[in-house]
């Protein structure tokens, strides 16, 4: 058991989540502001063995990740890069500020090594994260933004959302992550259906191309986050649709509806369940795209990751990258720098 565990969990348990994470990014915007912050934040990593990853036509610094949540607002970017993770994906973000679902809307299952959230894609809106991404553009860190859609918009109209948002941060992300599987904002895994999925993506597809040709920059890479809960069939049709439109790759998994083995009284509430429980189910789904697409698609693997064997379990089922979320509330900033030198081992 770590520092994290024996002085600062005991503590932050006694608090909110959502303040508690508050508090976090908090700390970690101030800290990457000043030089000295960097440093201190370098020294809780640790050693960094390098091992680059060349993927999507981009180079990461390693294969560990930060999944989208836990930076919502587009503040942390610089410091959880330094915290070891060699790429960042921050948002959800909508075109117009949100304010989320009511609170408490996250829950800690600590015996089971999970979260549950309902938030429901708070963010302050796309064109408040601008100036935050624009400032990061001298970065060492592989940034991607993920695409959300305002939770009022109908279905029919969400395709336009996310181009919204994709028109706006495209000079400043490395690549696009099309949120379609949050279980939080009503109505919006029906998107993953292929009656929504193939126009969503033709739109996105062929914005993709405009706006590469008008800021005279490479394509951005288009990825799209899936849900756990899907049937094979559904994969299947869902991998028939983004390999016919192009897509670059797949996020696997966003959190889960199921509560299946759950312990802690806090398992009937509503939302996405995300940590430990998804660690099995985001493999065998990652093992089944890798076998139904011959491997030609590239695959970031989420879900139950807190040690070197969580990642090196996805690497081997066919990811070639890995983020982290809920592994990082309970392991701590130190999760990086432990697992990447353990992998090294």
């Amino acid at each position: 058991m770590g520092w994290y565990q024996r002085v600062f969990w005991p503590i932050l348990r006694r608090f909110d989540p959502e303040m508690a994470h508050e508090w976090t990014l908090t700390a970690l915007a101030l800290a990457q502001r000043w030089r000295v912050g960097q440093g201190l934040l370098r020294l809780v990593v640790g050693s960094r063995p390098s091992s680059p990853i060349s993927l999507l036509g981009l180079t990461f610094p390693n294969a560990l990740g930060v999944a989208a949540g836990f930076d919502k607002d587009s503040r942390v970017g610089p410091g959880l890069a330094a915290l070891g993770f060699g790429h960042v994906e921050v948002g959800t973000l909508t075109p117009r500020p949100q304010v989320g679902n009511l609170r408490p809307r996250i829950f800690r299952l600590p015996p089971d090594g999970a979260l549950i959230n309902r938030m429901g894609f708070p963010n302050g809106g796309v064109t408040a994260a601008l100036p935050r991404l624009q400032a990061w553009q001298d970065r060492d860190f592989v940034l991607g933004v993920s695409l959300g859609k305002q939770k009022e918009t109908p279905l029919a109209e969400a395709a336009a959302d996310y181009a919204q948002v994709m028109t706006a941060v495209y000079p400043h992300a490395d690549y696009l992550a099309v949120n379609i599987s949050s279980p939080n904002t009503p109505g919006l895994r029906e998107l993953q259906g292929s009656g929504y999925l193939g126009q969503l993506l033709g739109t996105l597809q062929t914005a993709n191309d405009r706006l590469a040709a008008k800021h005279a920059i490479s394509r951005r890479p288009l990825l799209v986050k899936i849900a756990p809960d899907l049937s094979w069939a559904e994969l299947d049709d869902i991998l028939t649709t983004v390999l016919h439109h192009q897509v670059d790759g797949i996020i696997a998994v966003n959190t889960s509806l199921s509560r299946e083995g759950l312990r802690h009284p806090h398992r009937s509430e509503a939302g996405g369940l995300s940590g430990r429980p998804l660690r099995q189910r985001s493999a065998e789904i990652i093992a089944y795209i890798t076998r139904h697409t011959g491997g030609s698609l590239p695959i970031i693997g989420v879900g139950g990751v807190r040690t070197a064997a969580d990642v090196q379990a996805k690497l081997d089922a066919g990811a070639s990258l890995v983020q982290i979320y809920t592994g990082l509330v309970y392991e701590g900033p130190g999760i990086a720098g432990r697992i990447l030198r353990a992998l090294a081992r």
